[in-house]
């Protein structure tokens, strides 16, 4: 069924009176909908010990295409295996190119899940009306200057409504993110006080790349490859730090082979850098600089040692330049799009994603010289398996355990607006992990 409006003068610093705890926008989408089976299973549990608190949940799915969202819907009915199968999830009708659409389903809800990308072409008129309507948001996106655009343009309005707006609650940027916030808590409980440095590393991934993925990176190379001030901004490490006294302290910038003594390994380019770091450093920031303000943090990919570990951190590091040089001329950048890469709805198998996991390692040294090592793990395909949950159980996190009178409205990172309870939630319902190593 497709809801009408709420009262539009439903109060938007109190939200919790609204029809819904959660919608999933952009449900039918490849992500949407192993997010929508997630929530549906999650949500539909009865085994575990906060029942009464889950079966509470009210949530829908949305999007543009009403007939692929009632598939989707009979699919969900037909997986929740309990005594409510009859019970459908709801269904909103709503288009990115409508706006009046878009503010009749973000007024019926705490919080909205975007899955909708690339965000720089199609994530805007949702920010806005979610920033407009007081409404809570999170989405998955990697592009640090997509949110640079909506913090400059709705940072405002969302402290005035009190809508709380938390990019890449992904495996873009969570294990990064919260993997650094938990590693200062483990320093800070260890040796008084916090690591000055931390450098992250990705020991081990196994996972695959949908086309919405491949679209997004088009996108910024696109951007970055047509505007010198684009490439100005990917440059700056504090990209996302908007205080007035941002610090600039020179951070490394893994973007070339390099041979890592201490872990005797060699080092590659994470391609997911430029927006983990960002993140990170944004993190830092909202948290009152806890980090410090000469924090440094850096990213790369552990290779092997010797000859074969050497020769895989030069193709890892010519692949990638190469494919971002060719993504940011158009004839190439249309070749690859139409002839190579995945095409937008596809995306790794179920086995691909059940299969799949992440295993990263945070080193962090502080001022004294004192050393700690933690690690993030996940045990599904990081890029959709783990972060379909990571995803679901943000949102979830906003709607039911971080109150606004703690958190108030504006844009946050995952780890300054929910923290210990979204790690918490991680680890008992995502399949996340995090340790001291």
């Amino acid at each position: 069924m497709v809801n009408d409006m709420v009262n539009d003068t439903d109060n938007q610093h109190d939200t919790s009176k609204r029809p819904y705890a959660v919608v999933l926008y952009g449900a039918t989408s490849f992500v949407g909908q192993i997010t929508a089976h997630y929530l549906a299973q999650f949500l539909s549990n009865k085994k575990s010990t906060d029942d009464s608190e889950k079966s509470a949940v009210t949530w829908a799915i949305a999007g543009r295409d009403k007939e692929k969202l009632e598939k989707l819907q009979s699919e969900l009915s037909k997986a929740q295996n309990n005594e409510e199968t009859d019970k459908k999830v709801d269904i909103i009708i709503a288009n990115s190119d409508d706006d009046t659409s878009l503010d009749e389903m973000t007024k019926q809800t705490q919080v909205i899940i975007s899955t909708v990308g690339p965000y720089l072409k199609y994530g805007e008129p949702l920010i806005k009306s979610c920033v407009n309507n007081g409404t809570d948001y999170v989405d998955l996106t990697g592009e640090a200057i997509f949110i640079k655009d909506m913090m400059d343009k709705y940072q405002a309005k969302a402290q005035q409504t009190g809508a709380r707006i938390v990019n890449s609650c992904g495996f873009d940027s969570i294990p990064s993110d919260l993997g650094v916030y938990f590693t200062q808590q483990q320093a800070e409980a260890k040796f008084n006080q916090q690591c000055d440095v931390i450098h992250m590393r990705v020991k081990a991934a196994k996972g695959g790349l949908s086309g919405g993925t491949i679209a997004s990176m088009a996108t910024i190379f696109e951007e970055v490859g047509k505007d010198k001030a684009r490439r100005k901004q990917v440059a700056n490490p504090y990209l996302l730090n908007d205080d007035t006294d941002a610090p600039n302290v020179r951070q490394d910038n893994i973007s070339k082979p390099e041979y890592d003594s201490e872990h005797e390994r060699w080092l590659a380019p994470f391609v997911m850098a430029s927006i983990n770091t960002r993140i990170v450093h944004r993190s830092n920031q909202l948290l009152g600089y806890e980090y410090g303000r000469d924090f440094k943090y850096d990213e790369a990919m552990w290779m092997k040692d010797g000859i074969k570990g050497q020769l895989s951190s030069y193709a890892m590091s010519a692949g990638l330049l190469g494919f971002a040089t060719a993504m940011m001329i158009k004839p190439s950048r249309e070749l690859l799009s139409k002839h190579v890469l995945p095409k937008s709805g596809s995306g790794p198998s179920k086995s691909e994603q059940e299969n799949g996991y992440f295993d990263i390692r945070f080193f962090g040294e502080t001022s004294e010289k004192d050393s700690i090592s933690t690690k993030v793990t996940g045990d599904k395909d990081p890029g959709y398996g783990s972060t379909s949950r990571m995803l679901a159980q943000s949102a979830l996190c906003l709607a039911q355990d971080v109150t606004k009178a703690e958190v108030a409205g504006g844009f946050w990172t995952p780890a300054s607006a929910m923290g210990n309870k979204l790690l918490t939630r991680l680890e008992d319902h995502a399949g996340l992990s995090f340790e001291v190593v």
